[in-house]
């Protein structure tokens, strides 16, 4: 098996999205079956794991978001942040959904915030554990109140680091 391509990763992205939705709409929601180990090499170059790549197929089928273009834009900054900051090494790392700030949690007034800005991290690391997912509804209500697209929202949270106050900063700005 050769490695995918850099020029072409993208297209191959859609065109794994797009083989999934189909599946999906047509009653098959059983994501193990969704790959061949040739799908799989490809979902981990990119820094994605299969229930991962699903999570957005389901959501786009039944709730319209996110878009393929949507999916797409937040792969990219992972498979960067893989690539640049990980240099391609994938974490053995998982956090669990009882492992993250409560929903209602707020951050100087903001609520969702602190939890949101836990997830990105993880998204950008690709330490989720399969029952979390980065862009779910309440992720997505967040962005649209804010206007904020979740990749623009992963990559300021890469370029802030560890400083929230920067973050918190950007999503003032929006608000």
């Amino acid at each position: 098996m050769s490695s995918p391509s850099s020029y072409t990763w993208s297209t191959r992205f859609l065109t794994l999205f797009a083989a999934c939705t189909a599946r999906f709409k047509k009653g098959d929601t059983n994501f193990h079956g969704y790959y061949s180990p040739d799908d799989l090499a490809f979902l981990s170059s990119i820094g994605y794991k299969p229930r991962e790549f699903f999570d957005f197929v389901e959501d786009h089928v039944n709730y319209g978001d996110p878009t393929p273009e949507t999916s797409l834009l937040v792969a990219a900054v992972r498979r960067d942040y893989l690539k640049v900051i990980q240099h391609g090494q994938l974490s053995s790392h998982e956090t669990t959904p009882d492992q993250l700030p409560p929903k209602p949690q707020a951050v100087d007034g903001i609520p969702w915030l602190p939890r949101l800005i836990v997830k990105a991290r993880l998204k950008l690391r690709g330490e989720m554990d399969p029952e979390i997912m980065y862009g779910c509804g309440g992720d997505r209500q967040f962005f649209i109140k804010y206007d904020i697209h979740p990749a623009d929202f992963l990559r300021t949270v890469w370029a802030a680091g560890e400083d929230d106050g920067k973050i918190i900063g950007y999503v003032k700005k929006h608000a």
